[in-house]
């Protein structure tokens, strides 16, 4: 989970999830202590002088601590489909950050709420794997495990009364004989012991969603409903499996710019990506991040991460480790972490804290836990965020941001407007994540690729074409029994259309402030780094001398480039062009004279363009005056637009061939689901896949119109000359336009080239005649 080249080439274009997931117990195998967890404990008891015994360390076991609260291991239950190509399934990461802290039991008088949380898996090549997990708990059944638990608590409390025996000096034989007299009733009481007569018991299990980009508010919303549909009185509209099979075949990867609808199992769910020349793709609230720290210290930890030091993050919550480290990540365009990432830090890899190397990690912390006994190595290089407390300790010799009263004065404004307060604020966080938790509503039907109304859906057409109920058809028939339609949408009252329509408000507001924000911090890096090119080295002639050379060449002018700015920026400038973000940076600079420029890049030179032609092309001379952004009304009016105007609908969820009893419905329980209708995709394939050949069709369509370009002026003259003559003004040559002669000075690659031209225009036309939208949507 390191990462040395964070932000590499996105897998092949496609769908937008890759892989569903489970995980929870195994009713087969059993209770089974998590030993890399208890090892830890282990270890660290050992290191504050708190031995435990050696055979307990090697079984797995700790019966000092409440079975309920002890660490046993989890394991993938089922993933689909089997394997991505591109994205390969690692079961160990996904189990170990689905599930942190192993399975957790709890009873009816303990709190089950879901909850859900966001990881991140970095691959050896730096491109990265986002997983998205609602974590809730089902009641067990399995008489096994009941009272396997209930043996645990006999064992635990037989040690507590122990203990408490021998701190009175109490002789062997005395204390055996107490343990036998002591009243089951009291130990139950005095060490909350669970029976299996009296209690219910409850374990943690997850569903998951695989994707390869950050689209953490969809995948939040699909995963609710899918819960909400398990947890209903009434049984889903159809099997978990067609809403499953949907996102995971059905759903395509929206393309840069756009903006797709798709369907849960309730509702409608809306993603949009920004387009080529924006920043990257945000889909956590930078309003969390920033009402969970405050403005102040934002700032302070984004100059930490700039400086590339040590940075822990701290709090109970899974999901705010993961919003404030992605959220403070995507204030750094157009730079790029370059170091270990780990946003969750399980407790079995608690050891990667010792590093020696700057770090951005995210640690849970135990209810109640005191800072003061945390023991942290190299903690004069360690920035210390404690999310839930609203603190930050940092480190030695900590210069500041350039104009930071400036630049705090300016994002203060943008968060005015959107009527958050600057300090932060803790509570406003929590509720404001209660009231996103409701899934935005949008059931417009727009007919779009012949999807079925969302509103009320013809029974009969819903069946039609599934071979395995036909017989459930004809007897319909048979018997002249109607089959209504089925409303899959009961009435909203007004108090919840209300809440849904704030909801989707908030959420538009959530998206314009995300963008405005990091608008702002782009345009800093934009004004203090407008003339960086003048200091950029290019020593070698060709990409294999200079990757050859690399460690021995020096490729930016640092002396010069420092003397050229103004004075308040040298503390902060001298010890930045020294990290690993920035020689990154001007390595992919110099890389892009042989290459195509990496995206990030891209689109930072061509913002300094824009800002040279708007001072008439005159250099920008570095000056201590701040300027603001210029750029937040554009920026909020495109997420606006993607938002309002949705550019595609996908495939609305549908019965798949299932046998009949298939995909039962039992309330409070997610199902096993059939493997056999969710391993592959549709038969006749996926349209949106196959994208990338209509691209590929697109470079062959340029590539021939730049041989038509390249022909001599002879070829030109007599081609117009002859189709002035047959009264025609054309732009373009037509091989209908064309005599024998002309045609035989034409080289074969020519004509070649009008042939498929021709064809692909003949096929354009079919397409638009019939209507179709994937035309368009290949081509957006």
């Amino acid at each position: 989970m390191m990462s040395s080249s964070p932000g590499s080439p996105a897998p092949p274009p496609g769908r937008l999830v890759h892989y569903f997931v489970t995980c929870g117990t195994d009713a087969d195998s059993g209770l089974e202590p998590d030993e890399l967890a208890v090892l830890y404990q282990w270890l660290e008891a050992d290191r504050h002088g708190r031995g435990q015994d050696t055979e307990n360390k090697v079984s797995g076991e700790n019966f000092d601590q409440s079975p309920l609260k002890r660490t046993f291991k989890s394991k993938v239950l089922a993933h689909y489909p089997q394997n991505v190509d591109w994205n390969p399934f690692d079961q160990d990461a996904v189990n170990m950050l689905c599930m942190p802290k192993g399975l957790s039991f709890r009873t009816q008088s303990d709190n089950r709420d879901p909850e859900f949380h966001s990881f991140i898996i970095t691959r050896e090549d730096g491109s990265r794997t986002y997983g998205f997990v609602l974590t809730f708990f089902e009641e067990v059944t399995s008489k096994q495990i009941c009272t396997a638990m209930q043996t645990l608590y006999q064992m635990h409390n037989a040690e507590q009364s122990g203990s408490v025996y021998a701190s009175s000096s109490c002789s062997m034989d005395s204390l055996a004989s107490s343990v036998d007299e002591v009243d089951d009733s009291s130990l139950a009481k005095r060490y909350n012991s669970y029976d299996v007569t009296r209690d219910t018991l409850y374990v943690s299990k997850c569903i998951c969603l695989i994707t390869p980009l950050p689209f953490m508010q969809s995948c939040k919303k699909f995963l609710t409903q899918l819960y909400k549909a398990v947890t209903s009185r009434q049984p889903p509209p159809l099997p978990l499996e067609s809403y499953i099979h949907n996102i995971l075949y059905e759903v395509p990867l929206p393309p840069p710019g756009r903006s797709l609808k798709f369907y849960g199992v309730y509702e409608s769910i809306i993603c949009q990506r920004p387009g080529p020349n924006e920043v990257p793709l945000l889909d956590y609230p930078l309003r969390e991040t920033l009402e969970l720290l405050g403005l102040e210290n934002l700032v302070q930890l984004f100059t930490c991460v700039l400086l590339e030091m040590q940075i822990l993050l701290y709090s109970q919550d899974y999901q705010r480790l993961m919003t404030v480290a992605e959220g403070i990540t995507s204030l750094l365009f157009p730079f790029q972490w370059q170091h270990v990432y780990v946003p969750i830090l399980p407790a079995s890899l608690l050891h990667f804290l010792d590093a020696p190397v700057p770090y951005l990690m995210g640690l849970q912390s135990k209810e109640g836990a005191d800072r003061s006994k945390l023991e942290l190595p190299q903690e004069a290089n360690l920035c210390f965020v404690d999310i839930d407390n609203h603190f930050i300790e940092l480190p030695e010799e900590f210069p500041q941001f350039p104009n930071k009263l400036e630049f705090i004065q300016e994002i203060s404004e943008v968060l005015l407007q959107y009527g958050i307060p600057p300090e932060g604020n803790l509570h406003c966080s929590e509720s404001a994540t209660k009231l996103k938790s409701l899934v935005l509503d949008d059931l417009v039907n727009d007919k779009k690729n012949g999807n079925l109304s969302a509103n009320n859906i013809n029974m009969y057409e819903l069946l039609k074409g599934n071979e395995t109920i036909a017989r459930l058809q004809a007897l319909t028939k048979r018997t002249r029994i109607a089959v209504d339609k089925l409303n899959l949408c009961p009435p909203l009252t007004d108090e919840e259309m209300e809440q849904k329509t704030q909801c989707a408000e908030n959420e538009r507001k959530d998206y314009k402030l995300n963008v405005q924000i990091r608008e702002v911090f782009a345009n800093r890096f934009t004004q203090m780094f407008a003339n960086y090119e003048a200091f950029v080295i290019q020593s070698a002639h060709d990409m294999e001398s200079w990757l050859t050379n690399r460690e021995q060449m020096q490729n930016f002018d640092k002396a010069s480039f420092l003397s050229d700015q103004p004075e308040p920026y040298l503390p902060f400038l001298s010890r930045f062009i020294e990290t690993q973000m920035f020689a990154t940076f001007i390595d992919n600079k110099i890389m892009s004279l042989w290459d195509e420029k990496e995206p990030l890049l891209r689109v930072f030179d061509s913002r300094i363009q824009k800002m040279r032609l708007y001072n008439g092309r005159a250099p920008v001379l570095p000056s201590s005056n701040y300027q603001k952004c210029t750029t937040l009304k554009d920026a909020a009016q495109s997420i606006e637009q993607r938002l309002l105007k949705i550019d595609h609908t996908a495939i609305h969820p549908h019965l798949l061939d299932m046998k009949i009893g298939q995909g039962k419905y039992q309330r409070g329980f997610f199902p096993k689901l059939q493997s056999d209708v969710l391993m592959t995709g549709p038969s006749n394939n996926n349209r949106w896949v196959s994208r990338s050949a209509t691209a590929q069709r697109r470079k062959d369509k340029l590539r021939q119109h730049s041989e038509h370009l390249g022909l001599d002026n002879d070829l030109r003259e007599k081609y117009m000359q002859e189709a002035r003559s047959l009264g025609k003004s054309v732009r373009q040559p037509k091989l209908s336009d064309l005599s024998p002669a002309v045609i035989a000075q034409t080289n074969s690659k020519f004509v070649e080239g009008l042939l498929k031209e021709c064809r692909m225009k003949t096929k354009r036309m079919l397409v638009e005649k019939m209507g179709h939208e994937a035309w368009n949507w290949g081509h957006g």
